[in-house]
């Protein structure tokens, strides 16, 4: 496999044959050529193995939340990235230890992708990295306060280092890492760039070394491994409300509620099924919760390629927030906002299901003067529970049409309410008429040079022989901004 590189092409990946003849990645590909006369090359194509190395390190999720893949990126820093790591700190007893960890993950590398894996486990990720492709092993556990003596015998570019610093050392005569660590650090500080004292400490666990998980961590995390697959949608949904309550009770426990969840279900052929849930308000509510689940499963369709079915299934919890304590009985009249916000969260998070998280949006208010630009479309979020403020007490109409419409207006006076308009082919009969609300121009706002001033405003409720209400509004104050003013329909009432 050939990437392009400065200089020209060179060598990313080998096969077996491309090894016996003795090419190396890195090569330039006008060298390869010339030893090996019979030398097949193809384009890599890193983006394609970096998504493929994404959904193996989704799939490794199965031992530990946290998996985090080397992104791949063949002539820069970390040359030939090409695993990933796993955080198995508390993990590793729910396999036996881990010497059964680390074995189970080498039988299902090889077992469901036909890949052989060279494998470590450190206390740091420098060390592991080190371990994994620089140990005669293919499987190493290192015991903690070892890695000094582990890393000595290692060549130098163990350590991770740009292949300018490897070369840079080599020809100073450091060839390993132990000499690098017998040598006082200030020369290597003042020669060298600061990736090398860097990488020396992070692979000796002096300094942090933070790694990025694939998905976000779970602030709680119920992972359950079955005796025999399952298929169905039924089976996913019963597994799921069990895994839910346990983990009800340690939100009870911690005062919180869920406010978004992840559900990982793990196929036998080592795919991944990831069901990313958002709720409006938290919640420990598994009836609620098990409901949203079924719901996207069905929209999702996941139980129908199911394969061979699914062997593990993993509920996350990755946000939460406090919930305040509720008073049940005694005061009933007191919860009853409570219990408004509550049903309206339920309805928002049922439509979220089954119409998608981005089709579901709200109004929320603009401080704007002119009806048509006081509201704009917002995503959903805890605080739309509440209704929006009625400071002013003014009558708005139900629906409010997109464009004002023109209308023929007949009124006693000119600046008087309309006794009779015609909309739409339709004349009616003004039986009773609440007004004027007049709403000025936006005078903050300058005009451009193509636009005059937007004029006042001046709007009616107005109510016809037949119970149906309009909202009317004249346009231009008569005899200071128009000599004839306009009449328009904005809005009907419910």
């Amino acid at each position: 496999m050939v990437a392009t590189a400065a200089g020209g092409p060179r060598l990313a990946a080998l096969n077996e044959a491309a090894e016996a003849a003795g090419l190396t990645p890195g090569e330039p590909l006008a060298d390869a050529r010339a030893k090996a006369e019979f030398l097949q090359t193809r384009d890599i194509d890193a983006a394609a193995d970096d998504m493929a190395l994404r959904r193996l390190a989704l799939w490794a999720t199965r031992y530990t939340p946290t998996a985090s893949p080397l992104c791949r990126d063949f002539w820069a820093e970390e040359n030939g990235a090409d695993g990933f790591f796993l955080d198995i700190e508390g993990a590793a007893h729910l396999f036996g230890g881990e010497e059964q960890l680390i074995a189970d993950l080498a039988r299902r590398l090889e077992k469901n992708f036909g890949l052989p894996a060279r494998l470590a486990i450190a206390d740091t990720p420098g060390a592991a990295w080190a371990l994994s492709r620089f140990s005669r092993m293919p499987s190493v556990i290192l015991p903690s306060g070892h890695e000094a003596e582990a890393l000595k015998p290692l060549p130098v570019e163990a350590l991770r280092l740009s292949p300018e610093t490897c070369r840079t050392l080599r020809r100073l005569g450091f060839k390993s890492v132990g000499a690098l660590l017998e040598q006082p650090r200030a020369p290597f500080a003042a020669r060298f760039p600061a990736e090398l004292l860097a990488r020396i400490d992070q692979a000796l666990g002096r300094r942090d070394e933070p790694l990025i998980p694939i998905v976000a961590p779970p602030v709680y995390h119920m992972l359950r491994y079955l005796l025999e697959p399952i298929l169905t949608q039924e089976a996913i949904v019963a597994l799921s409300r069990r895994l839910m309550q346990t983990l009800t009770h340690v939100l009870a426990r911690d005062d919180v509620g869920a406010r978004a969840l992840r559900l990982s279900l793990y196929r036998v052929d080592g795919a991944v099924e990831t069901i990313e849930i958002g709720l409006t308000l938290p919640t420990r509510d598994v009836a609620h919760i098990v409901r949203l689940i079924d719901l996207k499963l069905e929209a999702l369709a996941a139980a129908e390629d199911a394969g061979f079915g699914f062997e593990a299934i993993g509920l996350a919890i990755t946000r939460v927030e406090r919930t305040s304590a509720r008073q049940n009985e005694l005061i009933a009249e007191d919860s009853s906002e409570v219990d408004r916000a509550e049903r309206y969260a339920v309805l928002v998070d049922t439509l979220r299901q089954r119409l998608g998280p981005q089709s579901v949006r709200r109004f929320e208010a603009v401080a704007r003067h002119l009806p048509e630009r006081a509201e704009a479309l917002a995503p959903v979020t805890a605080e739309a529970s509440a209704a929006w403020s009625q400071d002013d007490q003014k009558p708005r109409p139900l629906l409010l049409l997109p464009r004002a419409e023109p209308t023929d207006v007949t009124a006693l006076i000119p600046d008087g309410p309309p006794r009779r308009f015609r909309w739409r082919g339709v004349t009616y009969e003004v039986t009773d008429a609440q007004g004027p609300d007049r709403i000025g121009a936006e005078w903050w706002r300058k005009p451009d040079g193509h636009r005059a001033p937007e004029p006042t405003r001046d709007y009616y409720l107005v109510e016809d022989a037949d119970g149906h209400r309009f909202w009317l509004y004249r346009e231009g104050l008569y005899e200071r901004e128009t000599a004839a003013a306009r009449w328009f329909v904005h809005g009907l009432f419910a």
